[in-house]
């Protein structure tokens, strides 16, 4: 089985029901298998076929949708790119990843003209329409410029489906790059159908549940969670084009949805802004947070506002994404990423690859049908990350005597003082406890008498005003002296990603520049 079958089966099986919801345009699972259907039949006709390279640049839009369906329902391979990359970051995946065709929007139509030069192996731009004053016609890219519209009008229902196995390519998912070039994760089908089964499964999704995709669908948390899961078993989506706490908050009332998805940024912002509360929630059953580890002070704030449980997880792009969440029929852990979900094994090991004792902190492996097949065309990169079956995250973590994991920190900001290892995470943990601080990144910066130094960097709440030494003060009393912060700076923002994940990187190389 794989994800584009089973949208079949559950269109059977669910025809009227919605299927997803944009901009208050309502489709049910029949009109979306008929979309589905119709482009993958245009993209035939245009010479698409098993292990074409097709990139999807269209943010949260049903074009994101039906383009990704409708490409794997040929065999092509889809890689989704962030449509506010650019040029360079574009161009470099575009050619790396071998890329054939690529589906976007007219808005960002004027991007791809200007770095064509850029991208010449590119045949065909399917371009979305979503303002009708944008006109192409006289675009440098007329000769490969084809509607999406104009496809859908064809409605080809005749196709004639490639036998796709498990383990053909299905998505390449460019990494975000903190180290290097971006490298692109290689998920087979049956990593996405087994990840998004094992994790409607485990969440309990049904025909009853609404679920809103705010965050990008380009990103693999919401490509799972947030939209693959949900339609295995015939739930409904509410697609966002961006996150926005009113917009949320609006949607889940009007449509009464019962599962929001986000990283720990999103909680913050949900928590902080003056028009929510329990009411704007009243029909979620759940939130999952996962992407970065979630500080527990904002978990247990944000429940208590919202009356709503936040099962945490844990995930990368490698693994499908995810590996772990709290479990539902129980109380969960706080500060826990929970445990191994249905057909997935976790395990916290040494530098030799052998389990450490329960408490211990070690590198977190993961082994299972959801780990990728490698990195496109790096096959040294691959041999490091998946060593006798297992993928090895980077991630610092530990487990309890229950089978529940703890992140500690990623290896790599881990900080060295005078020869202690300080996870960043748990300073962070402190400073968030504290009732003016509304976001905070620890990271080490060198120093010559203790090789490094720990450094905060705190956003306080509005109308709130600490000074730095009050705030070293209050973490002396919670920490020992090598892991107190030696300086904090404070800022009106910290620096992310478009998923919401703070960059540490970003306040490293501020702190170099300075």
């Amino acid at each position: 089985m794989n994800l584009s079958d089973q949208l079949s089966l559950t269109a059977k099986n669910h025809l009227s029901k919605t299927a997803y919801i944009f901009q208050g345009d309502k489709k049910n699972y029949q009109e979306l298998e008929g979309a589905v259907t119709t482009f993958a039949s245009g993209l035939r006709e245009l010479g698409y076929g098993r292990g074409d390279h097709i990139a999807l640049v269209s943010g949260n839009t049903p074009h994101f949708v039906i383009g990704l369906y409708g490409a794997l329902r040929i065999g092509a391979t889809v890689i989704p790119i962030n449509p506010i990359y650019t040029a360079d970051e574009i161009s470099y995946i575009v050619n790396d990843g071998d890329v054939k065709g690529i589906i976007t929007l007219d808005v960002l139509l004027e991007k791809f003209e200007h770095m064509a030069d850029l991208i010449p192996s590119v045949e065909h731009y399917i371009v979305g329409e979503t303002n009708p004053e944008l006109h192409f016609t006289n675009s440098p890219l007329s000769s490969k410029l084809l509607s999406f519209t104009q496809i859908m009008q064809d409605d080809n229902l005749d196709l004639n489906r490639p036998v796709l196995k498990d383990d053909d390519i299905a998505v390449i998912l460019y990494t975000s790059g903190t180290t290097g070039k971006p490298k692109g994760a290689m998920l087979t089908h049956k990593n996405l159908y087994s990840n998004a089964k094992d994790v409607a499964d485990y969440l309990k999704m049904g025909p009853e549940d609404r679920v809103i995709a705010a965050l990008p669908m380009f990103h693999v948390f919401c490509l799972t969670v947030a939209l693959n899961a949900p339609l295995m078993n015939g739930g409904q989506v509410l697609i966002m084009p961006k996150f926005s706490p009113v917009e949320v908050f609006k949607g889940a009332e009007k449509y009464q949805i019962t599962i929001f998805a986000g990283v720990p940024t999103m909680y913050n912002y949900l928590l902080q802004h003056p028009e929510g509360d329990s009411e704007s929630f009243e029909s979620m059953r759940l939130c999952i947070s996962g992407g970065a580890a979630m500080p527990v002070a904002l978990l247990e704030n944000f429940e208590k506002k919202f009356n709503v449980m936040v099962s945490e997880g844990y995930g990368l792009s490698e693994a499908s994404p995810v590996t772990c969440f709290n479990p539902l029929d129980r109380p969960r852990k706080a500060g826990s990423i929970g445990q191994s979900i249905l057909h997935v094994e976790n395990r916290v090991v040494d530098e030799f690859g052998e389990e450490v004792p329960v408490g211990e902190v070690g590198e977190l492996v993961v082994r299972g049908p959801n780990v990728m097949k490698g990195y496109y065309k790096m096959p040294e990169e691959t041999n490091a990350a998946l060593k006798d079956g297992w993928l090895h995250t980077g991630d610092m973590a530990r487990m309890d005597d229950e089978g529940y994991f703890y992140i500690v920190d990623r290896k790599k900001d881990m900080i060295l003082v005078g020869g202690y290892n300080v996870y960043p995470r748990e300073v962070e943990e402190v400073l968030y406890n504290h009732d003016r601080v509304a976001e905070v990144a620890v990271i080490g910066v060198p120093d010559p008498d203790a090789g490094e130094a720990v450094t905060g960097f705190v956003v306080l709440k509005d109308g709130e005003e600490i000074t730095e030494g009050e705030l070293i003060t209050y973490c002396s009393q919670h920490l020992a002296k090598y892991k107190v912060p030696s300086k904090i700076e404070f800022l009106d923002e910290l620096p992310k990603n478009t998923t919401g994940k703070i960059l540490r990187r970003s306040l490293k190389d501020m702190v170099q520049n300075e």
